[in-house]
């Protein structure tokens, strides 16, 4: 026998292996993007329900599970607009200004207590922060009554202010935890050359460590912005007046438990409400995988 031929003979048992296993990845391939496809659909499928929901009249609405749509109507958008005594844009601002407060007031705390967290040696500090990470674990019930009784004492019951002012003292403690993570991955030496220039903590925080921290700032906006604009429970709990209602509870007192409810106008609405939500995710979809991986990496 040749050595040409054996040669030939040597190579068929690794090439088999070799091309069964190019036909299963060529397989399973497609299987996975059908499968990833599929999932998909089936979370996406309750928002595209409730958008064709919104132009639908009210008697076709709960009749088929479908998405076939005959005949659009706007009015539903139109209608639900206008149906309070303000226009829906008044608690869609009400909102923003609470988000705005909150989302300023988690990137200066929690970044500043973040910093001390993972900069700063002082007595104590473990059990601190084993205490900031007890309190990620507290159901908001629990903590709701004496913080209105606090807020009630204080006056500041029916405003804005108990759902803003607590953001500036750090109190979700979440977004501390994922700034100090972020921190700690921050090499030291460039805190000790600007100790050598002559900087403190004061001008080592705002020039050296918030510029590097943006992925986590970021990822610290967007989830205070969505948290805070679907919020519910903590923003019925302290405003009363209708006039100081916010997107949620707008959408709330569209259903009415004494009279028909139109539930066109509170599908629209709900699509009207969720449009920031998904604009301020697409705009900050980088920084927040970049800030999750980051954080995660360290």
């Amino acid at each position: 026998m040749t050595d040409r031929a054996l040669t030939t003979l040597r190579s068929l048992p690794v090439a088999r292996p070799r091309a069964a296993h190019r036909i299963k990845r060529v397989v399973r391939a497609p299987l996975k993007h059908c499968l990833l496809a599929l999932c998909a659909l089936t979370m996406l499928y309750p928002v595209l329900w409730m958008v064709v929901s919104s132009l639908r009249p009210n008697s076709e609405i709960f009749r088929s599970a479908g998405l076939a749509l005959t005949e659009p109507r706007l009015e539903n958008y139109t209608n639900g607009w206008s149906a309070f005594a303000e226009p829906f844009s008044h608690y869609m601002i009400n909102s923003l200004i609470i988000v705005t407060g909150a989302i300023l007031g988690n990137l200066l705390a929690c970044s500043m207590a973040a910093y001390a967290f993972a900069r700063l040696e002082f007595r104590a500090k473990r059990l601190w922060f084993a205490l900031m990470l007890v309190t990620i674990m507290l159901p908001v019930h629990v903590i709701i009554v004496p913080q209105y009784v606090l807020f009630s004492e204080l006056g500041w019951v029916n405003t804005f202010l108990p759902l803003i002012v607590p953001k500036f003292l750090a109190t979700d403690a979440f977004f501390v935890f994922l700034m100090v993570q972020f921190i700690r991955g921050i090499p030291r030496e460039l805190d000790e050359a600007a100790r050598i220039d002559g900087a403190g903590h004061p001008r080592i925080f705002a020039r050296i460590i918030l510029p590097l921290m943006v992925p986590a700032l970021a990822s610290t906006a967007i989830f205070t912005f969505i948290w805070t604009w679907n919020d519910f429970y903590t923003q019925l709990i302290y405003l009363t007046d209708p006039d100081k209602y916010t997107t949620p509870l707008a959408l709330r007192a569209f259903v009415d438990q004494q009279t028909a409810t139109d539930w066109g106008s509170v599908f629209a609405m709900s699509v009207v409400s969720l449009v920031p939500v998904f604009l301020v995710f697409l705009a900050g979809q980088r920084f927040l995988l970049r800030g999750i991986a980051t954080t995660g990496g360290k």
